[in-house]
């Protein structure tokens, strides 16, 4: 085997393999059918902008995984992925975007070819990039085999980090920084907000020292003022102006691996309401910080937020944060455990979050957030190294 430009030595990848096939022989899967980018490049190191036509890894009990997807982008599997070529398969360019055949009757032949006909197949329903097209089609065409619904099966198989993840998103980390840095440093009355969006994208791209930076899952989320009520509003271009707080909602990313880290700045002199907010959400954080502990649970983290919201009359609802680390445009949460009140996952050493207990109020919004590691022992660390306030350019 060849392990071209994959991120990972082999033997990570084997591990990686491991914990899915346990996965695989619980759900009495004999295999699956990966569709989701980020598990595709979990699994095989593929990492190209090939997602809009369908394409997917296999694995099944035994030997590597196997990448199937469109002809000119298995040349690109080729150079990402850490299988020989063999195990890197590609259909022709007359299956795409047609209206007479459709990629899933290759795939369907692909896994009769494997003797996989009459198999139980685990396929990921609730995925952006699995039609419903698609599995009808496949349906139709595997008429003697089982398809399962294996939603986010290999997306749990990823909550605990191993240390060479770990080392990467610390590496995000620090172009998380750099990237708020240049945020807070760059805004002031009268800058159009397209231009400082352009500034905040080329320090991400631009990266730290060696470590260069890749695109992130989420675009730059900015808003100002009335806008900033809204969770998830992107940019325009009008310049921001004195009276108004902004947000800034955003993440490096290297080698596909994020750290998101949100912070709010205002323009002028802060309202009393809001700075009573913010002294209550540095209070919540810190609760929900100590609460961030292997044997806790996640919703013990909200509730310990949720607790200082209310001592302090704050209406907050929804979930807190969730699980990151590789991820690919729309999300870069993992779509597993999420940290909100009803969710009992099980903190262990090695799981990464992002904690963003985010305060959406009628007139304006205070985002400040961390990504956090759960450790060993104690709290959990927070991998982002920018003071925790609200930014104030008076």
């Amino acid at each position: 085997m060849t392990q071209s430009k994959a991120p990972f030595a082999i033997a990570e990848y084997e591990a990686r393999l491991a914990k899915t096939r346990a996965a695989m022989t619980k759900a009495g899967l004999d295999a699956v059918f990966v569709t989701d980018p980020s598990n595709q490049a979990w699994l095989t190191g593929y990492d190209g902008w090939s997602f809009y036509v369908h394409q997917g890894v296999i694995v099944t009990a035994d030997g590597p995984p196997i990448w199937w997807g469109r002809h000119m982008d298995m040349l690109g599997g080729r150079r990402t992925c850490w299988m020989s070529h063999e195990y890197i398969i590609g259909y022709g360019d007359h299956y795409v975007q047609s209206t007479e055949i459709h990629p899933m009757q290759d795939l369907a032949a692909r896994l009769k070819e494997r003797g996989l006909e009459r198999a139980r197949i685990g396929v990921e329903m609730e995925n952006y990039y699995y039609s419903a097209k698609a599995h009808a089609v496949l349906t139709t065409e595997m008429s003697d085999a089982t398809l399962v619904d294996a939603t986010a099966l290999v997306n749990w198989q990823r909550l605990v980090k191993s240390d060479a993840e770990i080392g990467f998103i610390r590496k995000a980390a620090r172009i998380s920084e750099k990237v708020i840095q240049t945020a807070i440093a760059r805004a002031a009355p009268g800058v159009r907000k397209n231009d400082l969006v352009a500034d905040i994208m080329h320090a991400g791209i631009t990266g730290v020292a060696d470590d260069w930076g890749d695109y992130p899952a989420i675009l730059p989320l900015t808003p100002s003022g009335l806008d900033a009520t809204a969770a998830h509003l992107t940019w325009d271009g009008a310049p921001m102006q004195t009276g108004e707080a902004t947000f800034f909602e955003l993440s490096g990313c290297y080698r596909r691996y994020h750290a998101p880290l949100c912070r709010t700045i205002y323009l002028g002199t802060p309202p009393d309401d809001m700075r009573r907010v913010e002294a209550a959400q540095m209070e919540g954080i810190e609760a929900g910080l100590n609460a961030a502990r292997a044997g806790n649970r996640t919703c013990d983290i909200a509730n310990a937020f949720m607790a200082v919201m209310g001592k302090h009359g704050i209406e907050r609802s929804g979930r807190m944060g969730y699980p990151i680390g590789l991820s690919y445009p729309p999300d870069w949460g993992e779509r597993t455990a999420s940290i909100r009140t009803e969710d009992q996952t099980v903190l262990q050493a090695g799981m990464i979050f992002h904690f963003m207990p985010a305060l959406w109020m009628d007139t304006w919004g205070l985002e400040t957030t961390e990504t956090i590691l759960i450790r060993e022992d104690g709290a959990a660390e927070t991998l982002c190294d920018v003071e925790r306030k609200l930014f104030v350019k008076d």
